[in-house]
């Protein structure tokens, strides 16, 4: 009984360091996508995703927009170009987990 409760304790802190990590991994991406906003977004979107009401207010996406982001971004959209060819798939994880770190949800 009690080795059934030890290795129960060493699975449940082995999931609890596994959770930890892959948030510490989307911490470490959306300060990585800041850095990518910042470069290539903040011009029209605002500074820290804080726009001035012309631009869509990224901070609006939801978690499940995923696709919506990535057609506009990668195919422009209204006033927004294309960045197709200039942002990478790395480029837009990034960028992603930067947005939605600081989403209205």
């Amino acid at each position: 009984m009690k080795r059934l409760c030890v290795a129960g304790l060493l699975l449940c802190a082995g999931s609890l360091f596994a959770v930890g990590a892959r948030a510490q991994d989307q911490a470490d991406l959306a300060k990585a996508g800041f850095k990518i906003y910042d470069n290539n977004c903040a011009q029209c979107h605002g500074d820290r995703l804080v726009g001035s009401g012309i631009t869509f207010d990224l901070r609006r996406l939801k978690a499940d927009e995923r696709p919506r982001f990535e057609n506009s971004v990668l195919n422009g959209k209204n006033q927004m170009p294309p960045w197709r060819n200039v942002l990478k798939p790395a480029d837009l994880d990034a960028i992603w987990a930067y947005i939605r770190a600081n989403a209205n949800e």
